[in-house]
Protein backbone atom coordinates (compact mmCIF):
# COMPACT_ATOMS: atom_id res chain seq x y z
CA UNK A 1 0.00 0.00 0.00
CA UNK A 2 1.41 3.37 -0.99
CA UNK A 3 1.23 6.45 1.17
CA UNK A 4 2.19 10.06 0.74
CA UNK A 5 5.90 10.77 0.91
CA UNK A 6 6.95 12.84 3.96
CA UNK A 7 6.98 15.95 1.76
CA UNK A 8 3.50 15.19 0.40
CA UNK A 9 2.17 14.49 3.89
CA UNK A 10 3.58 17.77 5.13
CA UNK A 11 1.89 19.57 2.24
CA UNK A 12 -1.38 17.76 3.03
CA UNK A 13 -1.15 18.78 6.69
CA UNK A 14 -0.48 22.41 5.82
CA UNK A 15 -4.15 22.80 4.90
CA UNK A 16 -4.94 22.27 8.60
CA UNK A 17 -3.82 25.50 10.28
CA UNK A 18 -4.53 23.95 13.70
CA UNK A 19 -1.62 21.55 13.15
CA UNK A 20 0.97 24.28 12.60
CA UNK A 21 1.58 25.04 16.27
CA UNK A 22 0.53 21.94 18.18
CA UNK A 23 0.49 18.15 18.18
CA UNK A 24 -3.18 17.30 18.01
CA UNK A 25 -4.60 14.05 19.42
CA UNK A 26 -8.25 15.01 20.03
CA UNK A 27 -9.90 13.93 16.77
CA UNK A 28 -12.43 11.93 18.77
CA UNK A 29 -13.61 15.19 20.31
CA UNK A 30 -13.35 17.53 17.34
CA UNK A 31 -11.20 17.42 14.25
CA UNK A 32 -9.40 20.48 12.84
CA UNK A 33 -10.79 22.00 9.66
CA UNK A 34 -8.94 22.61 6.44
CA UNK A 35 -8.52 26.12 5.13
CA UNK A 36 -10.53 25.05 2.10
CA UNK A 37 -13.50 23.99 4.24
CA UNK A 38 -13.42 27.25 6.18
CA UNK A 39 -13.25 29.22 2.94
CA UNK A 40 -16.18 27.28 1.48
CA UNK A 41 -18.35 28.22 4.46
CA UNK A 42 -17.41 31.88 4.12
CA UNK A 43 -18.13 31.82 0.40
CA UNK A 44 -21.52 30.23 1.07
CA UNK A 45 -22.37 33.00 3.53
CA UNK A 46 -21.41 35.63 0.96
CA UNK A 47 -23.45 33.91 -1.75
CA UNK A 48 -26.57 33.85 0.41
CA UNK A 49 -26.19 37.52 1.21
CA UNK A 50 -25.70 38.37 -2.45
CA UNK A 51 -28.85 36.59 -3.64
CA UNK A 52 -30.93 37.53 -0.59
CA UNK A 53 -31.01 35.52 2.66
CA UNK A 54 -34.78 34.99 2.35
CA UNK A 55 -35.70 34.70 -1.30
CA UNK A 56 -36.76 32.25 -3.94
CA UNK A 57 -33.17 32.10 -5.17
CA UNK A 58 -31.76 31.34 -1.73
CA UNK A 59 -34.42 28.70 -1.07
CA UNK A 60 -33.56 26.95 -4.31
CA UNK A 61 -29.85 27.17 -3.51
CA UNK A 62 -30.42 25.68 -0.03
CA UNK A 63 -32.41 22.74 -1.43
CA UNK A 64 -29.66 22.06 -3.96
CA UNK A 65 -26.97 22.22 -1.28
CA UNK A 66 -28.87 19.78 0.94
CA UNK A 67 -29.22 17.41 -2.01
CA UNK A 68 -25.47 17.52 -2.69
CA UNK A 69 -24.69 17.09 1.01
CA UNK A 70 -26.79 13.96 1.33
CA UNK A 71 -25.34 12.55 -1.87
CA UNK A 72 -21.79 13.00 -0.56
CA UNK A 73 -22.61 11.35 2.78
CA UNK A 74 -24.53 8.55 1.08
CA UNK A 75 -21.45 7.62 -0.96
CA UNK A 76 -19.36 7.45 2.22
CA UNK A 77 -21.86 5.21 4.02
CA UNK A 78 -23.04 3.14 1.03
CA UNK A 79 -26.70 4.05 1.50
CA UNK A 80 -29.38 5.87 -0.47
CA UNK A 81 -29.59 9.64 0.09
CA UNK A 82 -33.28 9.27 0.89
CA UNK A 83 -32.41 7.33 4.06
CA UNK A 84 -30.48 10.25 5.55
CA UNK A 85 -31.68 12.95 7.92
CA UNK A 86 -29.41 15.97 8.38
CA UNK A 87 -28.94 16.90 12.04
CA UNK A 88 -26.68 19.09 14.15
CA UNK A 89 -24.73 16.31 15.89
CA UNK A 90 -24.78 12.73 17.16
CA UNK A 91 -26.92 13.57 20.20
CA UNK A 92 -29.69 14.99 18.03
CA UNK A 93 -29.42 11.98 15.74
CA UNK A 94 -29.77 9.56 18.65
CA UNK A 95 -32.68 11.48 20.17
CA UNK A 96 -34.76 11.10 17.00
CA UNK A 97 -35.23 7.31 17.38
CA UNK A 98 -35.03 7.42 21.18
CA UNK A 99 -38.07 9.69 21.35
CA UNK A 100 -39.68 8.59 18.08
CA UNK A 101 -40.47 5.06 19.23
CA UNK A 102 -43.99 4.58 20.58
CA UNK A 103 -42.85 3.50 24.04
CA UNK A 104 -45.28 1.64 26.27
CA UNK A 105 -44.99 1.00 30.00
CA UNK A 106 -42.99 -2.17 30.56
CA UNK A 107 -41.00 -1.94 27.31
CA UNK A 108 -37.30 -2.69 27.70
CA UNK A 109 -34.42 -0.45 26.56
CA UNK A 110 -30.94 -1.98 26.66
CA UNK A 111 -27.87 0.23 27.09
CA UNK A 112 -24.21 -0.62 27.53
CA UNK A 113 -21.90 0.69 30.24
CA UNK A 114 -19.79 2.44 27.58
CA UNK A 115 -22.33 4.95 26.28
CA UNK A 116 -21.99 8.72 26.40
CA UNK A 117 -23.63 10.49 29.39
CA UNK A 118 -25.94 12.42 27.06
CA UNK A 119 -27.46 9.19 25.75
CA UNK A 120 -27.82 7.76 29.25
CA UNK A 121 -29.58 10.93 30.45
CA UNK A 122 -32.06 10.79 27.54
CA UNK A 123 -32.81 7.14 28.29
CA UNK A 124 -33.50 7.90 31.94
CA UNK A 125 -35.90 10.71 31.02
CA UNK A 126 -37.76 8.35 28.67
CA UNK A 127 -37.97 5.87 31.55
CA UNK A 128 -39.39 8.56 33.85
CA UNK A 129 -42.01 9.67 31.36
CA UNK A 130 -43.16 6.35 29.92
CA UNK A 131 -42.43 3.78 32.63
CA UNK A 132 -40.07 1.67 30.54
CA UNK A 133 -37.45 -0.66 31.94
CA UNK A 134 -33.73 0.01 31.38
CA UNK A 135 -30.88 -2.41 31.93
CA UNK A 136 -27.18 -1.92 31.28
CA UNK A 137 -24.96 -4.53 29.65
CA UNK A 138 -21.41 -4.55 31.16
CA UNK A 139 -19.68 -4.29 27.81
CA UNK A 140 -16.51 -2.67 29.15
CA UNK A 141 -15.48 -6.03 30.58
CA UNK A 142 -15.14 -7.46 27.03
CA UNK A 143 -12.32 -5.12 26.00
CA UNK A 144 -9.64 -7.77 26.46
CA UNK A 145 -11.65 -10.96 26.89
CA UNK A 146 -15.11 -12.25 26.27
CA UNK A 147 -17.53 -11.99 23.36
CA UNK A 148 -19.58 -8.78 23.20
CA UNK A 149 -22.20 -10.36 20.92
CA UNK A 150 -22.83 -13.24 23.32
CA UNK A 151 -22.98 -10.87 26.27
CA UNK A 152 -25.53 -8.62 24.60
CA UNK A 153 -27.61 -11.66 23.66
CA UNK A 154 -27.78 -12.59 27.36
CA UNK A 155 -29.23 -9.17 28.21
CA UNK A 156 -31.95 -9.13 25.57
CA UNK A 157 -35.46 -9.66 26.90
CA UNK A 158 -38.78 -10.57 25.22
CA UNK A 159 -39.86 -6.94 25.77
CA UNK A 160 -36.66 -5.33 24.40
CA UNK A 161 -37.70 -2.66 21.90
CA UNK A 162 -34.31 -1.02 21.36
CA UNK A 163 -30.62 -1.44 22.15
CA UNK A 164 -28.32 1.58 22.07
CA UNK A 165 -24.61 1.00 21.55
CA UNK A 166 -21.56 2.57 19.95
CA UNK A 167 -19.78 1.12 16.92
CA UNK A 168 -16.43 2.19 18.38
CA UNK A 169 -16.56 2.78 22.13
CA UNK A 170 -15.64 6.39 22.88
CA UNK A 171 -13.85 5.60 26.15
CA UNK A 172 -11.89 2.40 25.50
CA UNK A 173 -11.66 2.43 21.69
CA UNK A 174 -13.11 -1.07 21.33
CA UNK A 175 -14.55 -1.88 17.90
CA UNK A 176 -17.76 -3.88 18.23
CA UNK A 177 -18.75 -6.62 15.74
CA UNK A 178 -21.80 -4.63 14.74
CA UNK A 179 -23.17 -6.87 11.98
CA UNK A 180 -23.17 -9.88 14.34
CA UNK A 181 -24.82 -7.88 17.12
CA UNK A 182 -27.51 -6.59 14.76
CA UNK A 183 -28.35 -10.13 13.65
CA UNK A 184 -28.76 -11.29 17.25
CA UNK A 185 -30.93 -8.31 18.15
CA UNK A 186 -33.12 -8.58 15.07
CA UNK A 187 -33.68 -12.25 15.81
CA UNK A 188 -35.30 -11.06 19.04
CA UNK A 189 -37.25 -8.29 17.20
CA UNK A 190 -35.16 -5.57 18.88
CA UNK A 191 -34.16 -2.44 16.97
CA UNK A 192 -30.54 -1.25 17.03
CA UNK A 193 -29.49 2.40 17.45
CA UNK A 194 -25.78 3.04 16.88
CA UNK A 195 -23.82 5.99 18.25
CA UNK A 196 -21.35 6.42 15.39
CA UNK A 197 -19.40 9.38 16.79
CA UNK A 198 -16.09 7.50 16.62
CA UNK A 199 -16.65 5.34 13.53
CA UNK A 200 -17.69 7.67 10.71
CA UNK A 201 -14.52 9.01 9.14
CA UNK A 202 -12.51 6.11 10.57
CA UNK A 203 -13.97 2.86 9.26
CA UNK A 204 -14.80 1.98 5.66
CA UNK A 205 -18.57 1.67 6.05
CA UNK A 206 -21.44 -0.04 4.28
CA UNK A 207 -24.46 0.58 6.46
CA UNK A 208 -26.72 -1.43 4.18
CA UNK A 209 -24.62 -4.53 4.87
CA UNK A 210 -24.20 -3.82 8.59
CA UNK A 211 -27.97 -3.78 8.97
CA UNK A 212 -28.36 -1.36 11.89
CA UNK A 213 -31.74 0.36 12.07
CA UNK A 214 -30.40 3.77 13.13
CA UNK A 215 -26.86 5.10 12.74
CA UNK A 216 -26.20 8.59 14.19
CA UNK A 217 -23.03 10.43 13.19
CA UNK A 218 -21.37 13.82 13.04
CA UNK A 219 -19.12 15.64 10.60
CA UNK A 220 -16.98 17.51 13.10
CA UNK A 221 -14.87 14.68 14.49
CA UNK A 222 -12.92 12.30 12.22
CA UNK A 223 -14.29 13.88 9.03
CA UNK A 224 -12.77 17.18 10.24
CA UNK A 225 -15.81 19.13 9.16
CA UNK A 226 -17.59 22.07 10.80
CA UNK A 227 -19.24 21.78 14.20
CA UNK A 228 -23.02 21.81 13.99
CA UNK A 229 -23.63 19.36 11.14
CA UNK A 230 -24.22 15.62 11.38
CA UNK A 231 -26.77 13.08 10.32
CA UNK A 232 -28.87 10.03 11.01
CA UNK A 233 -29.28 7.00 8.79
CA UNK A 234 -32.63 5.25 9.16
CA UNK A 235 -32.98 1.93 7.41
CA UNK A 236 -35.99 1.68 5.07
CA UNK A 237 -37.47 -1.11 7.20
CA UNK A 238 -37.19 0.94 10.40
CA UNK A 239 -38.56 4.27 9.22
CA UNK A 240 -42.18 3.29 9.78
CA UNK A 241 -41.42 2.53 13.43
CA UNK A 242 -40.67 6.20 14.19
CA UNK A 243 -42.81 9.28 14.61
CA UNK A 244 -41.35 12.80 14.60
CA UNK A 245 -40.92 14.43 17.99
CA UNK A 246 -39.40 17.80 17.11
CA UNK A 247 -41.51 19.09 14.21
CA UNK A 248 -40.99 21.95 11.77
CA UNK A 249 -41.55 23.05 8.21
CA UNK A 250 -38.73 20.98 6.70
CA UNK A 251 -40.35 17.71 7.71
CA UNK A 252 -43.94 18.32 6.67
CA UNK A 253 -46.00 18.57 3.51
CA UNK A 254 -48.47 21.41 3.11
CA UNK A 255 -51.59 22.10 1.08
CA UNK A 256 -52.00 24.87 -1.48
CA UNK A 257 -53.41 27.02 1.34
CA UNK A 258 -50.31 26.41 3.48
CA UNK A 259 -51.84 23.96 5.96
CA UNK A 260 -49.87 20.86 7.11
CA UNK A 261 -51.11 17.70 5.40
CA UNK A 262 -48.57 15.04 6.40
CA UNK A 263 -44.92 14.10 6.56
CA UNK A 264 -42.11 14.01 4.06
CA UNK A 265 -41.65 10.42 2.95
CA UNK A 266 -37.85 10.33 3.18
CA UNK A 267 -35.24 11.38 5.76
CA UNK A 268 -36.54 14.96 5.69
CA UNK A 269 -39.45 13.73 7.84
CA UNK A 270 -37.22 14.16 10.91
CA UNK A 271 -35.63 17.47 9.96
CA UNK A 272 -37.07 20.50 11.72
CA UNK A 273 -36.48 24.05 10.50
CA UNK A 274 -33.83 26.65 9.71
CA UNK A 275 -30.22 25.50 10.06
CA UNK A 276 -26.81 26.88 9.14
CA UNK A 277 -26.90 25.70 5.54
CA UNK A 278 -23.47 27.16 4.82
CA UNK A 279 -21.98 24.25 6.76
CA UNK A 280 -22.96 21.88 3.96
CA UNK A 281 -20.27 23.33 1.72
CA UNK A 282 -17.67 23.01 4.48
CA UNK A 283 -18.41 19.35 5.18
CA UNK A 284 -18.43 18.44 1.50
CA UNK A 285 -14.99 20.02 1.09
CA UNK A 286 -13.75 18.23 4.22
CA UNK A 287 -14.89 14.82 2.96
CA UNK A 288 -13.44 15.44 -0.49
CA UNK A 289 -10.11 16.51 0.98
CA UNK A 290 -9.63 13.12 2.67
CA UNK A 291 -10.11 11.44 -0.70
CA UNK A 292 -6.96 13.14 -1.93
CA UNK A 293 -4.91 10.95 0.41
CA UNK A 294 -6.51 7.61 -0.41
CA UNK A 295 -9.57 5.39 -0.15
CA UNK A 296 -11.52 4.87 3.06
CA UNK A 297 -9.86 1.47 3.46
CA UNK A 298 -6.38 2.92 2.91
CA UNK A 299 -7.02 5.70 5.40
CA UNK A 300 -8.30 3.21 7.98
CA UNK A 301 -5.20 1.02 7.58
CA UNK A 302 -2.99 4.07 8.07
CA UNK A 303 -4.94 5.03 11.20
CA UNK A 304 -4.30 1.52 12.52
CA UNK A 305 -0.58 1.74 11.75
CA UNK A 306 -0.25 5.00 13.63
CA UNK A 307 -2.42 4.02 16.58
CA UNK A 308 -0.46 0.77 16.86
CA UNK A 309 2.76 2.75 16.93
CA UNK A 310 1.41 5.02 19.67
CA UNK A 311 0.10 2.04 21.66
CA UNK A 312 3.41 0.18 21.42
CA UNK A 313 5.48 3.17 22.51
CA UNK A 314 3.19 3.98 25.43
CA UNK A 315 3.20 0.33 26.52
CA UNK A 316 6.98 0.45 26.92
CA UNK A 317 6.83 3.32 29.41
CA UNK A 318 7.20 2.59 33.09
CA UNK A 319 3.93 3.05 35.04
CA UNK A 320 1.89 3.49 31.82
CA UNK A 321 -0.80 0.89 31.09
CA UNK A 322 -2.86 0.87 27.92
CA UNK A 323 -6.44 -0.26 28.58
CA UNK A 324 -6.36 -2.60 25.64
CA UNK A 325 -3.90 -5.50 25.88
CA UNK A 326 -3.72 -5.89 22.10
CA UNK A 327 -3.08 -3.23 19.44
CA UNK A 328 -5.98 -0.81 18.86
CA UNK A 329 -8.75 -1.56 16.40
CA UNK A 330 -9.24 2.11 15.53
CA UNK A 331 -7.65 5.48 16.20
CA UNK A 332 -8.37 5.72 19.94
CA UNK A 333 -5.66 4.82 22.47
CA UNK A 334 -6.70 5.02 26.12
CA UNK A 335 -4.19 4.56 28.91
CA UNK A 336 -3.54 5.14 32.59
CA UNK A 337 -0.47 6.43 34.43
CA UNK A 338 0.10 4.84 37.80
CA UNK A 339 0.28 7.23 40.74
CA UNK A 340 -0.43 10.34 38.67
CA UNK A 341 -3.41 12.67 38.30
CA UNK A 342 -4.69 12.28 34.76
CA UNK A 343 -6.18 15.81 34.61
CA UNK A 344 -2.83 17.22 35.79
CA UNK A 345 -0.98 15.26 33.11
CA UNK A 346 -3.39 16.44 30.40
CA UNK A 347 -3.08 20.05 31.55
CA UNK A 348 0.71 19.84 31.58
CA UNK A 349 0.73 18.35 28.08
CA UNK A 350 -1.55 21.09 26.74
CA UNK A 351 0.84 23.73 28.02
CA UNK A 352 3.44 22.07 25.79
CA UNK A 353 1.15 22.11 22.75
CA UNK A 354 0.20 18.42 23.04
CA UNK A 355 -3.58 18.00 23.07
CA UNK A 356 -5.13 14.86 24.58
CA UNK A 357 -8.10 14.47 26.95
CA UNK A 358 -9.22 12.72 30.11
CA UNK A 359 -12.02 10.16 30.32
CA UNK A 360 -13.93 9.78 33.60
CA UNK A 361 -15.16 6.21 33.19
CA UNK A 362 -12.83 4.45 33.15
CA UNK A 363 -10.41 6.97 34.66
CA UNK A 364 -7.83 7.33 31.90
CA UNK A 365 -6.25 9.54 29.25
CA UNK A 366 -7.32 9.23 25.60
CA UNK A 367 -5.17 10.07 22.59
CA UNK A 368 -6.38 9.82 18.99
CA UNK A 369 -4.33 9.16 15.87
CA UNK A 370 -5.68 10.18 12.45
CA UNK A 371 -4.25 9.01 9.13
CA UNK A 372 -2.28 12.26 8.80
CA UNK A 373 -0.86 12.15 12.34
CA UNK A 374 2.93 12.20 12.01
CA UNK A 375 5.36 9.79 13.63
CA UNK A 376 7.19 12.84 14.97
CA UNK A 377 4.04 13.91 16.84
CA UNK A 378 3.75 10.45 18.37
CA UNK A 379 7.38 10.54 19.49
CA UNK A 380 6.83 14.01 20.93
CA UNK A 381 3.76 12.92 22.90
CA UNK A 382 5.35 9.77 24.28
CA UNK A 383 8.49 11.65 25.24
CA UNK A 384 6.47 14.33 27.05
CA UNK A 385 4.47 11.70 28.97
CA UNK A 386 7.68 10.01 30.02
CA UNK A 387 9.07 13.35 31.20
CA UNK A 388 5.84 14.26 32.97
CA UNK A 389 6.01 11.08 35.07
CA UNK A 390 9.33 12.27 36.46
CA UNK A 391 8.29 15.85 37.16
CA UNK A 392 4.90 15.35 38.86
Amino acid sequence: MSYFSPAQLDQHRQQFSALSNKAYFNYGGQGPMTQGAIAAIQQAHEHIQNIGPFSGASNGWIMEQAKHMKAAIALELSVLPETLTLTENVSVGCNIPLWGIDWQAGDHLLLTDCEHPGIIAAAHEIQRRFGIKITTCPLMATLNKGNPTDLIAQYLQPTTRLIVLSHILWNTGQLLPLAEIVQVCHAQSALVLVDAAQSVGVLPLNLTELGADFYAFTGHKWWCGPAGLGGLYISPDAQASLSPTSIGWRGITVSSSGQPTGWMTDGRKFEVATSDYTLYAGLRIAIAYHHQWGTATERYHRILELSHSLWEKLSRLHHVTCLRNAPPEAGLVSFTIEGQSHPAIVQALEQQGLLVRTILDPDCIRACAHYFTSEAEIEQLVGAIEAAQLSL
